[in-house]
């Protein structure tokens, strides 16, 4: 009872200086670094947030982590984009392969958790044993001994957590998790984007071969009007080959675009999880409006991009793996025993009287403390600390890229904005050219020349104006990707 009684003591005296030690860490104090942040855009000149959310169009919205890709892509009002990016979302192969590795970041947290329980194991089975004289301490040349055994244990083994080692792995473990997370709301919102960018530049493309095709027509009725003319006598005949030649480069101009629209269809096909050859979507010409998003301030922009999040969730790992490091240079506290059964027949093996214990590790000791590795442990601390720099300036490039994209969608809106218009008065005025000369030529009073040159320049006119209000649709949909998604169009 007295050897049982200590047994006892010496069992709750571990457990107590477990239950102490454990809350000893040395994990660093994590900080986020300081940055500089602007207090507004440089290229920011729409109306303020106030107004533009009176005027009902979009709300910054204020994401948790699930609901940083949910972005509203009806402000466009375009149905048909609205479905795609429900396909993209779906289907989409890469974002398909950014789940599993979430799924497998995840299952790496359960994995450091655990380390905080006990392993438990069983085992049974026989063993043979020869024993020679000397292991009898007998003389030599005395007989030698055969022996079996028939074992049935139960073992346990568990390490304490005396310096935080395991709380600093689980703790790097969730903030890895944390990040893949983040960067599954960052891969689905660039893929929302590239399907909207996409979309919009095949549109573009439909309105595009529609004014080609508008020129091939024309161009066919000017070749009429002109073989008509040259056989009364009203024209020179140099004015036919003229003629020609703009329909030959039309119809070859046609083919371009036609071959460009092709290949962003199969671009849209891939980002939607189909393969090109099965994928064909209809010609409409584009729809433009004008989306006009505040872009709030700059410091909202660090909680809104998920890429931001997920850099800084990096840095928030590689700290805590410093911790893991630095508990290499302190003791290791292990806890092992065993208890069951063993007999030399396998009849007897579970008698009371049979029982066996094991109390402590059956070789080495509890407690270890390393004292020389060659620096081996310096090297490993070094090398996590470099790693949390690494990752520092890694989230602080992450954060100027995000105000550098902005930036850059703001001023495309504006410059655009303004393109735009000065396209449209273009425009007017050449169409205005283009029917006077056209009437002209047509009652001979003006030269092929003039009639030609008026019909080139409203084509232009207005493959620059599709082209540009294409630009800006996609300039709005960068915006949004920008800003890191996460809008709600007010009603």
């Amino acid at each position: 009872m007295k050897i049982r009684g200590n047994i006892d003591s010496r069992i709750l005296c571990l457990a107590v200086l477990a239950s102490v030690m454990t809350g000893c860490s040395v994990i660093p104090s994590y900080q986020r670094p300081t940055l500089n942040v602007p207090d507004s855009y440089k290229e920011a000149l729409t109306p303020s947030l106030e107004d533009i959310e009176v005027a009902g169009n979009w709300k910054i919205g204020e994401p948790v982590p699930e609901e940083l890709s949910n972005t509203d892509w009806s402000v466009f009002q375009d149905e048909q984009l609205t479905d795609l990016q429900s396909k993209a979302l779906s289907e989409n192969q890469d974002i398909a392969a950014k789940v599993a590795q979430l799924g497998r970041a995840r299952a790496l947290i359960k994995d450091a958790q655990a380390a905080y329980y006990p392993s438990v194991s069983a085992s049974a089975g026989p063993t043979r044993q020869r024993i020679s004289s000397a292991g009898q301490y007998l003389p030599d040349g005395d007989p030698e001994i055969y022996q079996s055994y028939w074992r049935a244990q139960v073992s346990v083994a568990y390490e304490v957590d005396l310096f935080g080692k395991t709380s600093s792995a689980v703790a790097a473990t969730r903030a890895n998790y944390e990040s893949k997370k983040n960067d599954l709301a960052a891969l689905k919102l660039l893929v929302q984007a590239d399907v909207a960018s996409t979309y919009f530049l095949l549109r573009q493309l439909d309105s595009e071969i529609h004014l080609t095709q508008g020129a091939v027509a024309t161009r066919e009725k000017t070749i009429s009007l002109i073989e008509r003319q040259l056989a009364e006598g009203v024209i020179r005949p140099g004015a036919l080959s003229s003629a020609q030649a703009e329909l030959a480069k039309s119809r070859a101009t046609l083919t371009a675009v036609q071959r460009q629209r092709a290949i962003v269809e199969h671009a849209l096909a891939v980002l939607l999880g189909r393969a090109p050859s099965d994928f064909f979507y209809d010609s409409h010409e584009q729809l433009f409006i004008t989306v006009n998003i505040p872009p709030g301030l700059p410091s909202s922009l660090l909680e809104r991009r998920p890429d931001i999040a997920s850099a800084e969730r990096r840095m928030a790992a590689a700290n805590a793996e410093v911790g893991v490091a630095k508990a290499a240079y302190f003791p290791a506290l292990s806890l092992t025993g065993s208890a069951g059964y063993e007999s030399s027949s396998l009849g007897n093996l579970f008698n009371w009287s049979q029982r066996t214990f094991l109390l402590g590790p059956l070789v080495g000791a509890a407690l270890s403390l390393p004292i020389f590795d060659g620096g081996r442990r310096e090297a490993t601390i070094e090398q996590a600390r470099a790693r949390y720099q690494e990752e520092v300036a890694a989230y602080r490039g992450t954060v100027l890229k995000a105000f550098r994209e902005v930036e850059d969608s703001l001023v495309s809106i504006r410059t655009l904005d303004e393109a735009i218009e000065q396209l449209r008065l273009a425009q007017e005025a050449a169409q205005s050219a283009s029917s006077e000369a056209q009437s002209r030529f047509e009652i001979g009073d003006s030269d092929y020349l003039y009639y030609l040159d008026a019909q080139r320049t409203l084509i232009e006119q207005q493959l620059e104006l599709v082209r540009a209000q294409g630009a800006r649709l996609r300039a709005s949909v960068d915006l949004i990707r920008a800003l890191g998604g996460s809008w709600r169009q007010l009603n």
